[in-house]
């Protein structure tokens, strides 16, 4: 803060009584401060933060979100391309599960009914589990939520287990139902008890956007208990709904959008004038009325290829298009905007790699993963892959197939793929070594189910002995240098080796 004249008078008769003055002032500007982002003044004019809820300001914005990211997915390739980044990050082959309840014998027979069952778990007849998955995270990732409701079959339906899922978009939710009810209330379709717990979804018969709904008069709701459905969408606040994920840079991708449309008529509008005849009167240069083609035929339209004659013209000049001066640096700033509101590298939404190399892209890619396995583990698994689990144990209880409904549950995430595979894989040999991860966790982060692996790798090791084979991959007779292991029964004798040099081949 600068003194003022009245500051600089008193300074000049009484310094000391100056400088308290100054202090004060100072202090008196800290108090009242506060938050630069809560100034109000000419910078912050027109910033427009209602204090309203999640709730009321996903009532208003929400179905409109929707609608304008599913027009920008369909027709928009960097928003189809980052949301299919994420879900082949999220979901990749599939979030496997495997029994954990102790008991081998029960876990082997859950593991394979469940099995059987993911070939007829959809209820459309379509899709196994795993494609049900990529189709839920991508209507997770596109529209914000979608719905999986529990379909219950007959036991004369042929199901390995009588369980179908169905899914549902976020558009079947009736979002009209609001209000109180009875002594719980409607929030968006949803309908809460007295504590805040989800009681039921108020759901259309039929998709509100559908032809045949409307004709059919099938376009009422009705309420489906809370249990018999799976709600999957991110949570960023106390929300009951969500919200597209490309919700940030909707305007962003438009206005590219709209960028690279300008930037394209006017390059084709420049092409088409390939030259002008030019008269000797200077002053008369226009073009004249009627401009003919070689037939003698009036041409009213730009086209390629198009020479333009002026009145009297004989002097022939051919046009030269302009360069487009910072076309390439403002969309890789637009799309770096883009690919940091979808949350996924730039890199991986557009396919540049050229300002990257070995070290940066790794770098670059520890926190996407990161941000993969949070919503994997915290996300997708609690919110749909847990209660189908829950619903499948239950099923298969009920039609005397298992002996409990409580199974516990593994579940294995895809394995990110490495950018360096033997870095990777010389990392993960160390850690088992030295203790710090199981050969059952490295399995599993392979994305494999580490008791079928080592069921597999026996059964091989066993069949190899029976036809008397010694592959080099084989650990049990062969060590790293090639040579044979010292304790093999099976190798040869070499006197030359010594037991301490065989320790060391080990």
């Amino acid at each position: 803060m600068s003194a003022n004249w009245f500051d600089k008078a008193i300074a000049s008769v009484a310094p000391r009584a100056a400088a308290r003055r100054v202090m004060a002032r100072h202090a008196f500007e800290a108090l009242t401060r506060g938050y630069d982002g809560a100034a109000k003044g000419r910078r912050t004019e027109g910033w427009r933060a209602p204090g309203s809820s999640a709730d009321t300001e996903i009532g208003v914005a929400g179905a409109l979100l929707r609608d304008r990211m599913r027009d920008l997915v369909r027709n928009n390739p960097h928003a189809a391309k980052a949301v299919a980044v994420l879900v082949n990050n999220i979901i990749g082959a599939g979030i496997m599960p495997r029994a954990a309840s102790g008991n081998e014998a029960l876990d082997r027979k859950v593991d394979a009914l469940f099995e059987r069952w993911t070939a007829d778990c959809d209820a459309d007849g379509q899709l196994d589990f795993y494609g049900l998955q990529t189709l839920i995270c991508r209507e997770m990732v596109e529209a914000g939520e979608v719905l999986v409701r529990r379909r219950q079959r007959r036991a004369s339906d042929g199901l390995a287990v009588p369980l179908q899922l169905q899914v549902l978009e976020a558009d079947f939710l009736d979002a009209s139902k609001s209000g109180a009810l009875g002594a719980g209330r409607l929030v968006q379709g949803i309908e809460f008890d007295p504590v805040g717990k989800r009681r039921a979804y108020w759901l259309h018969a039929e998709h509100p956007g559908d032809a045949w709904g409307a004709l059919n008069g099938a376009l009422g709701s009705r309420p489906v208990p809370a249990t018999e459905v799976a709600h999957v969408y991110e949570k960023q606040r106390t929300q009951a709904r969500g919200v597209p994920w490309g919700a940030p840079v909707i305007r962003s991708l438009r206005d590219l959008d709209d960028y690279e449309v300008a930037e394209l008529v006017r390059k084709k509008t420049e092409a088409c004038v390939t030259a002008i005849v030019f008269g000797d009167d200077e002053a008369q240069q226009g073009i004249a009325p009627a401009v003919v083609d070689v037939d003698g035929n009036r041409v009213e339209q730009f086209e390629p290829g198009l020479i333009a004659y002026a009145r009297g013209g004989k002097d022939i000049r051919f046009n030269q298009p302009s360069a487009t001066g910072g076309y390439g640096e403002y969309k890789r700033a637009s799309l770096h905007t883009i690919s940091a509101g979808f949350r996924v590298p730039y890199e991986l939404l557009t396919g540049d790699l050229s300002q990257v190399n070995y070290s940066s892209i790794r770098a670059g890619l520890v926190e996407f993963r990161r941000m993969i396995d949070a919503v994997q583990w915290q996300l997708f698994i609690p919110m749909f892959c847990a209660p189908v689990w829950r619903w499948f144990t239950e099923a298969a209880w009920a039609a005397g197939q298992i002996p409990t409904p409580d199974v516990p549950v593994e579940w294995s995430p895809p394995k990110f793929d490495a950018v360096d595979p033997y870095k990777d894989a010389m990392a993960d040999l160390l850690a088992i070594r030295t203790g710090t991860m199981t050969l059952a966790q490295a399995i599993a982060r392979q994305g494999h189910n580490p008791d079928a692996v080592l069921a597999e790798i026996a059964a091989t090791n066993a069949k190899l002995d029976a036809l008397g084979l010694v592959l080099d991959s084989d650990p049990r007779r062969v060590t790293k240098t090639g040579s044979a292991q010292a304790g093999d029964p099976t190798a040869p004798a070499d006197p030359e080796t010594t037991p301490a040099q065989a320790d060391q081949q080990d």
